[in-house]
């Protein structure tokens, strides 16, 4: 049982790291927001490429047309937050469980 113990704690580990790259990714991705960037940059058609879907789908369910405020950063840092602390200790405790 070692084993998956380990193989959970890695997997809790890389997760983690997953989580805040993605998190400095739309953290640029904001910041960008505020500049009018190349759109043909390779770097920022990267930014808009991986952070679109997760943006696009929270921008669908918000009920905020009328503000001109786009809040779907912030909802993705508060579920990245979320994730970070309750999934990976989570992952990080019962691994330490099985082992």
């Amino acid at each position: 049982m070692f084993i998956i113990g380990n193989l959970l704690m890695a997997l809790a580990t890389v997760v983690h790291y997953v989580l805040n790259i993605y998190m400095w990714l739309v953290l640029a991705r904001a910041v960008l927001s505020w500049v009018n960037p190349d759109p043909y940059n390779p770097i920022v058609r990267f930014l808009y490429a991986t952070t679109e879907p997760v943006l696009y789908r929270i921008r669908r369910t918000l009920p905020l047309p009328m503000v001109g405020l786009d809040l779907s950063p912030i909802v993705v840092f508060l579920v990245i937050i979320f994730l970070d602390n309750f999934l990976v200790p989570t992952m990080q405790q019962l691994a330490m469980r099985l082992q």
